[in-house]
């Protein structure tokens, strides 16, 4: 089975081997955002706009908690990559259990402070009392849970690293098909309003947390748990955080922006407009993940044959997955254009929501067609342990471009300020991330694509 797994990855054909491990990557990714487009369908059609609108406040929180199991979970699962391709499995198990570890202790040490200052941070955040009810509901339920969020999404990167990608893609399907049967059973048929969200979304982690811990106790898995590997080591956790570093200062940076996004929704829009940017994320996230997921099933083929040494493989891979990046934004470009109110409306009946949403939906993706190869460009660079430029790349659409754009534009264009902030920021990302590619490829020994 080792030998199978380190084999295809070494030899298999790079357009084969990449649907091997990007469609279930993709299709993982995109039931896990059905976690969060679910329930604000659920809640925007069964309990009203503004419970749309509290959900949208527990965005910066949520980013918060999530920004710590991307430390551990995507640093785990490139480091994996790495010493899988340098057949130094032993060092790969050691990081698995340091993993485990590191989980239970940062998501200890996150969510309390969520906890006890919460009606606090719902007001920092830009929520009125029409609002922070529904987000406090929301809330107090699903941030104890954070922990099983963690643990599955980060297991199951390690697990798809390892060579594991359609077992990884059941890992996310088992939880969120869960998740939408019991939003209408517990919104629509028994009534519970967001509260019912929140509990579903809980069991809904859970579930995938068990299922994907139980693949690494089994000991007929590539990579599996034993007692030594859990003993913190200075060595496992410095290979976890430098890599990890980069989607991790990516969440953080987009909670903070996401609080002042919030705060000058108020200011310029109201309740309502904080609501619509809620379903402005819900749409762009559906076509995100499908990046995330294409970049994620990148990550084991680039890290794997950068740590052996095969530099033409690793661009060989690059060039397919930059193309099929570009191709699926530039669709949902042409969608969110030419269809912003058919969009819309499969999240909310309000008509001033509906006419919000559409119009910012079209503003805030005028330029999204760069948007798949910044992500991409950017997911290399933490493939292959370059840290600090994939942080930067990370960093430099929400705190370099974004944040800058939404404090300057907003005063003299209003509303449509904040929702032209984006696309800005999308091209100066874009731009920033090409040149960062071009200089790293021409210091490589095979400087061009083949």
């Amino acid at each position: 089975m080792n030998n199978e797994i380190t084999h295809k990855l070494e030899h298999e054909k790079t357009g084969r081997l990449l649907l091997q491990y990007a469609i279930p990557a993709v299709i993982g990714t995109l039931i896990n955002s059905l976690y969060n487009i679910v329930d604000r369908i659920f809640i925007g059609q069964g309990v009203g706009p503004y419970a749309i609108s509290g959900l949208t406040l527990t965005f910066p929180i949520f980013l918060f908690l999530q920004a710590f199991g991307m430390l551990v979970g995507a640093g785990a699962a490139a480091r994996i990559s790495i010493y899988l391709g340098r057949k130094e499995t032993h060092k790969a198990e050691r990081i698995l259990g340091n993993a485990f570890v590191l989980i239970l202790i940062l998501s200890t040490l996150t969510i309390l402070p969520c906890m006890l200052f919460m009606e606090e941070l719902l007001v920092l955040f830009g929520g009125s009392e029409r609002t922070i009810p529904y987000a406090a509901d929301y809330l107090y339920i699903t941030v104890p849970g954070n922990l099983f969020a963690s643990l599955s999404f980060g297991f199951n990167a390690m697990m798809r690293a390892s060579g594991y990608p359609r077992k990884a893609m059941f890992t996310m399907i088992i939880g969120a098909v869960l998740n939408i049967l019991l939003d209408a059973l517990f919104i629509l048929v028994l009534d519970m309003g967001i509260q019912g969200a929140a509990i579903a979304t809980i069991i809904s982690m859970g579930v995938s947390a068990g299922y994907v811990l139980s693949h690494f106790i089994d000991k007929k898995s590539l990579l599996h748990f034993t007692k030594k590997c859990f003993r913190l080591q200075r060595e496992a956790i410095a290979g976890i955080v430098t890599i990890g570093i980069s989607p991790f200062s990516m969440q953080m940076a987009a909670s903070l922006v996401s609080v002042f996004l919030n705060y000058s929704l108020k200011l310029y829009g109201g309740d309502l407009a904080i609501g619509a940017n809620g379903i402005i994320n819900s749409v762009a996230l559906l076509n995100i993940m499908l990046i995330v997921g294409i970049a994620q099933g990148m990550q084991p083929i680039v890290g794997y044959n950068y740590g052996a040494g095969n530099q033409k493989r690793v661009l060989q891979t690059l060039k397919l997955v930059v193309i099929t990046a570009t191709c699926v934004t530039g669709l949902g470009w042409v969608v969110s254009q030419l269809f912003p109110t058919l969009i819309v409306v499969a999240f909310t009946v309000d008509p001033d929501l509906i006419e919000i949403s559409a119009n910012g939906l079209k503003l805030c993706l005028s330029a999204f067609l760069v948007v798949g190869s910044q992500i991409v460009i950017s997911q290399f660079f933490q493939s292959i342990g370059m840290a600090w430029k994939s942080i930067f790349l990370s960093l430099s659409r929400q705190v370099l471009f974004l944040l800058p754009a939404v404090i300057l534009l907003p005063p003299f264009l209003g509303l449509d300020g904040i929702w032209y902030a984006s696309p800005l920021s999308d091209i100066m990302a874009a731009s920033f991330a090409w040149i960062f590619l071009a200089r790293h490829v021409k210091n490589m020994k095979n400087n061009a694509f083949r």
